[in-house]
């Protein structure tokens, strides 16, 4: 690890723990989160667990739908083992896609380079898409929403969809940058377009296996969120965290913290005071979220331990 990046993670680190500082200050102190989760219903966030797990076998699944769709073939134990490891890097390092990173560099050893680049960029994608499209669908039975946050939320899921296909649909984009030099165009032979060729070849077949499976597991995300709402006393309908669920995991993709702590927590209390729980409860959620993701993700540090002689990151 370069000093550059050692600097960075320790900056993220640092951040994550002064937003986690300054919001226990607003909420009155730990003690009154710490009572929030004494008081927490446990077995509630224990089946949140068995979902999580649950959610990594299913995006195994979909990881592997996009693969076949450009006819490569690794075995399904693999593709598992590779998510598990990317979860606790997920978790426990200062950024949202070192994960990702971990399952690009070992599939890359194995296959080619850009079909990795771009399966993991699509897997994600279609996650995404698919949990803003969910949210949509059931935003107008959202009862006590605010207007500012239905209106924030179409906005942000609207422009995502198009976005979203825009880039899998490909021709426009390709047009778009033909004239652009080599290592810039998605046009072309160069790394990059050798890179989105891989995120537009999989077919539309595959990309619909992958946006269903994305539908199955993020109906789980949603429902553990549920869960750890109710494990600390929230009482909020279902319907809210179809919208929640998904603003929630975007902040995951910030790289300016350690697995969303600081930011999510931060994002929660926004979201739910708005539908009226408290800050510290909203706070207490946030981090049984938080607690259920590393219990369930440190199995992929012993499947990173038990790898790691010439398994993982050998590169």
């Amino acid at each position: 690890m370069t000093h550059r990046k050692l600097w960075l993670n320790l900056i993220r680190v640092a951040l994550s723990l002064l937003a986690l500082v300054i919001l226990l200050n607003l909420v009155g102190g730990a003690d009154e989160v710490l009572r929030e989760m004494q008081d927490a219903r446990w077995p509630l966030l224990g089946l949140a667990c068995v979902l999580f797990v649950a959610g990594i076998v299913i995006r195994a699944y979909r990881w592997r739908a996009l693969l076949r769709g450009l006819d490569l073939h690794p075995p399904f134990r693999h593709l598992l083992e590779l998510y598990f490891v990317g979860s606790f890097f997920n978790t426990f390092l200062p950024s949202g896609f070192g994960g990702d990173a971990v399952r690009i560099l070992e599939l890359a050893q194995g296959e080619q380079e850009a079909a990795a680049v771009g399966t993991v960029l699509v897997d994600r994608m279609t996650g995404l898409l698919s949990s803003m499209a969910l949210g949509l669908l059931v935003l107008p039975f959202a009862v006590g929403l605010p207007g500012w946050l239905a209106w924030l939320y179409a906005g942000v899921s609207g422009g995502g969809l198009l976005a979203g296909f825009l880039l899998l649909e490909g021709r426009l984009l390709r047009r778009l940058t033909a004239r652009l030099p080599g290592a810039l165009s998605l046009a072309g032979q160069g790394k990059l377009a050798q890179i989105y060729a891989a995120v537009t070849g999989a077919g539309w077949g595959a990309i619909g296996g992958a946006l269903a499976l994305s539908t199955l597991f993020n109906g789980v995300n949603i429902v553990i969120h549920w869960l750890c709402a109710r494990a600390v006393g929230i009482d909020v309908g279902l319907a809210f965290y179809f919208v929640a669920t998904p603003l929630l995991s975007l902040t995951l993709l910030l790289p300016i913290s350690v697995g969303g702590l600081g930011a999510r927590d931060g994002v929660a209390q926004v979201l739910f005071h708005a539908v009226g729980v408290s800050q510290s409860a909203a706070l207490a959620m946030s981090l049984s979220v938080y607690l259920v993701t590393a219990a369930s993700s440190a199995g992929g540090g012993l499947v990173y331990l038990v790898k790691t002689g010439g398994q993982f990151l050998r590169a």
